[in-house]
């Protein structure tokens, strides 16, 4: 027969075994809940980080998109203003031209309407001395006189009017020509690199610098992205092992429980 002694040693160390296990399994869930801890606020903090960097791609996106519309603009509008400017240079050549021939056409026509004056006093003084002369060939070549001189006056207010023309050709030009300067300075900012002189270094455009952003913003979003997924994959493994570890210490707990109440029940 076993000795009561005997008995009860062996069931104390049973008892003090099982509660060394509760220790450990409080410990191990002590642990995991420390590190579930600590990953769920880093998890928080790269999911504000992934938020920040989809803004930032998204905003990068949509700069790049402007600029690639302001490149587009600044293009056609420097087409236009050189066709623009074509076009009043050959207006103000055309205005040229046709105030020279209207210049030479009052000459001719001055000349014209001095000779019929000097015709009709010279055909006049025929007359008055011999009364033969025709009084139609009179009134006729007065006439042809009268209309010249108006023809001369008609023709010097359109030379005027020719002369206002090509000052506001003029004008005209100089503004095209300076939107035209303007608008080469403005696409060439857009889109050329140039060199600092003084730093010789390249001075990179703004659709570089935008699509130097775009390009950042992409790979900083890919890395918040690869970081969150590893942080959350590591918390949901933490998540697992917690929940494994509490029902370990659960059960250890509960024969623990039936141990020490067997004990004292013998």
């Amino acid at each position: 027969m076993t000795p009561i002694y005997g008995i009860t040693e062996r069931k104390k160390a049973e008892l003090d075994a099982l509660t060394l296990q509760v220790l450990d399994a409080q410990h191990e869930v002590e642990q995991f809940q420390s590190i579930v801890n600590s990953l769920t606020t880093k998890t928080t903090n790269f999911q504000g980080f992934l938020t920040t960097a989809e803004n930032n791609k998204t905003q990068a996106y949509n700069n790049k998109a402007l600029i690639d519309q302001m490149v587009s603009s600044a293009l056609d509008l420097q087409n236009k203003s050189k066709t623009a400017l074509k076009e009043a240079i050959r207006a103000n050549n055309k205005a040229k031209v046709l105030s020279e021939s209207m210049r030479q056409i009052i000459d001719k026509l001055i000349y014209t309407a001095d000779l019929l004056n000097k015709l009709a006093n010279t055909i006049l003084r025929q007359k008055s001395l011999n009364p033969l002369v025709s009084d139609e060939l009179v009134s006729m070549v007065g006439t042809a006189g009268a209309d010249a001189n108006n023809a001369v006056a008609l023709t010097l207010v359109a030379l005027k009017a020719t002369f206002a023309a090509e000052a506001s050709n003029l004008e005209s030009e100089a503004a095209l020509a300076l939107e035209d300067y303007q608008s080469a300075i403005f696409y060439e900012m857009l889109v050329k690199t140039v060199v600092n002189k003084s730093e010789k270094e390249p001075v990179k455009s703004l659709k570089d610098i935008f699509y130097e952003a775009y390009v950042n913003a992409k790979a900083d979003y890919k890395r918040a992205d690869k970081a969150f997924k590893i942080t959350n994959n590591q918390l949901i493994g933490a998540r697992s092992a917690l929940d494994e570890a509490q029902i370990k210490l659960k059960s250890l707990q509960l024969g623990l429980g039936a141990a020490n109440a067997a004990a004292l029940a013998s």
